[in-house]
């Protein structure tokens, strides 16, 4: 039987883990590049198509500065991919996502 003690380390072990993996996103390691955070990048998404992200990511695409955060905000049963300049934070992208996108 394992002991109490060593349980418990270990679901905190895994929850500091799960917690660290949730707070970084795709593309994380061009964070350096950007000018906007995350969370700036996440503001002008929200206020470009309010609604609960579901996916976002760091990327390098071509448009704008070449660098731009992509958000999927679902909202109303839609989901829209918002893309935001990592460099300048203008709006890149506001386009309602089909059942066919792979992006």
């Amino acid at each position: 039987m394992i002991p109490r003690k060593t349980v418990v380390a270990l679901t905190t072990l895994a929850t500091l883990l799960l917690a660290t993996r949730v707070s970084a996103f795709d593309g994380s390691q061009y964070a350096k590049e950007a000018k906007l955070s995350i969370e700036q990048a996440r503001a002008a998404a929200m206020k470009a198509y309010p609604g609960t992200i579901v996916e976002e990511e760091l990327e390098h695409k071509l448009g704008g500065s070449g660098l731009r955060y992509s958000f999927d905000i679902r909202a109303n049963h839609e989901t829209h991919e918002v893309a935001v300049d990592a460099k300048t934070g203008e709006i890149l992208l506001n386009t309602r996502e089909s059942a066919n996108d792979n992006d």
